[in-house]
């Protein structure tokens, strides 16, 4: 059972304020932030082409006093930066300005907006290649820390007395608080959860936990965490979160009057992976589920292929969308290997699915375990066409290109694959790929310099993370674009 990458973690100005080679130089605004990613512009107004939390960089040919003969005023230019959600701006000094200007710095001082002076000796694109390299990193150690703490907790899982030491190995890798809870309403009857186990029912806000590791936070926060516990225990959510005094708290439903309660200073971009893979641990460790399905998730946490854990099968991948306990349907389809989602659940169960009321269900063909991930894809396409239909069920559809392009479906498809990109690089995205691959024939097409059409489509590459050299990424993406709303429309 695979766990979703964390997303890629922002870049702290610090690393590359310290970077001498760049020699840049913070003048305004906090001196702390975090970018997201790089984007130069000479506009007065670029903000309809960014995305938030860029680090923007220019040399001020758009500003007033450029000697272009108007340009933006340097307050109204900052302000449009913030509301669009800028994480810094960068004032590449001597193509335009000798210096940068003082109103520019007094807005971004008023305005919040870290301000960086870019020596003339610094190309951007050297501070563009410095900041995707920083992510990379950052991309790197994040995915190294996740695969680290689903090991060390799968391990944990292994000892004598496993959920202690899930918990305490969860605290330990979050820097925080993790903690059994009851929720509001009668457990049912299970093995215990800790020295002296579930105990009766129990108000969740006022409840002491069940089990826990780590330094307790105040009481207000553990109020706070209650009430997260009777929400996500009522089968509301699969997992709720929110904020109190600097702390991230979120609760996991686990099933039988039990809630996996957190609360962390701050929130990682794999946390919710780490907090996942501990939950689903918890859950199979607190419901004592049949052997075989314990030692097959477990093996396949610490890394084993699908096809040395599970039976032969056949096996079904079921994704689910409802307002029910997550944990109540994988028992009423005869399995504990789910993985519960805000957006849904994700099951594997070898018995064939059932309508389960109050639920939405997209079921794979039956599958061998070494075809699960090609399953995992054919539920979620039933799901889709289960909501469009408003059906209780549905299966995936014979194999076959034609069973793959449902009108709802299809459409559904393209969005979510286009979702990152502008109506104008959906245009022209859709211009190139007609005139396959053309830089000439499709800034004729679109009426604009083949230069612009370049700088577009790399941008599209970047949001889109592909390799647009790809024939085969070329032919997805043409199929996507043919089955999308009209460009910018969801």
């Amino acid at each position: 059972m695979a766990m979703e990458a964390p997303p890629t973690p922002p870049v702290a100005l610090g690393r590359l304020l310290a970077d001498r080679e760049l020699g840049l130089r913070h003048l305004a605004g906090p001196g702390e932030g975090e970018v997201h990613g790089v984007h130069a512009s000479e506009m007065a107004d670029p903000s309809p082409y960014l995305l938030g939390g860029e680090l923007l960089l220019t040399a001020g040919a758009g500003l007033a006093g450029a000697g272009t003969g108007g340009g933006a005023d340097p307050g109204e230019y900052v302000a449009r930066l913030v509301r669009a959600g800028v994480g810094a701006l960068g004032f590449g000094v001597t193509p335009v300005h000798e210096t940068v200007p003082r109103s520019l710095v007094g807005a971004c001082d008023r305005y919040g907006l870290p301000l960086i002076e870019v020596p003339p000796g610094t190309p951007f694109t050297a501070v563009g290649r410095s900041v995707w390299r920083l992510m990379a990193q950052a991309r790197t150690a994040e995915l190294r820390r996740v695969t680290e703490a689903q090991q060390s907790l799968a391990a944990a899982a292994a000892r004598p007395d496993p959920v202690p030491a899930v918990l305490r190995r969860l605290a330990a890798t979050l820097g925080g608080w993790a903690a059994l809870l009851p929720t509001a309403g009668p457990a049912e009857p299970g093995p215990a959860a800790g020295p002296e186990g579930p105990g009766p029912a129990a108000d969740p806000a006022t409840s002491a936990p069940l089990a826990s590791a780590g330094s307790a936070p105040d009481p207000e926060a553990l109020a706070a965490l209650g009430l997260l516990a009777r929400r996500v225990g009522s089968g509301a959510a699969a997992t709720a979160t929110a904020a109190h005094s600097g702390l991230h708290l979120s609760a996991h439903a686990l099933g039988d009057g039990r809630v996996l309660a957190l609360a962390t200073p701050s929130r990682a971009p794999g946390d919710h992976t780490v907090a996942s893979v501990a939950a689903v641990l918890l859950t199979l460790l607190t419901h004592r589920p049949a052997g075989a399905q314990a030692a097959a998730l477990t093996r396949m946490l610490l890394g084993a292929a699908p096809g040395e854990a599970l039976d032969p099968g056949p096996w079904y991948a079921v994704h689910a969308r409802g307002a029910g306990d997550p944990r109540a349907l994988a028992a009423a389809l005869g399995t504990v290997l789910l993985d519960p989602r805000e957006d849904g659940v994700r099951l594997l169960t070898d018995r064939d699915p059932a309508p389960q009321p109050g639920w939405r269900l997209g079921v794979s063909a039956p599958t061998g375990p070494e075809g699960l991930p090609g399953a995992d894809a054919q539920a979620g396409r039933a799901l889709e066409r289960a909501e469009a239909t408003r059906t209780p069920l549905a299966r995936h559809r014979d194999p076959g290109f034609a069973g793959l392009i449902g009108e709802a479906e299809a459409r559904a498809h393209a969005e979510a694959l286009l979702g990152p990109l502008s109506p104008v690089l959906r245009d022209t995205l859709r211009a190139w790929l007609a005139h396959h691959g053309s830089w000439d024939r499709g800034a004729v097409a679109l009426g604009v310099h083949r230069n612009t059409v370049r700088q577009r489509i790399a941008r599209a590459a970047g949001l889109l993370g592909a390799d647009l050299e790809d024939p085969d990424t070329r032919m997805e993406l043409w199929f996507a674009l043919r089955h999308a709303g009209p460009a910018g429309r969801p």
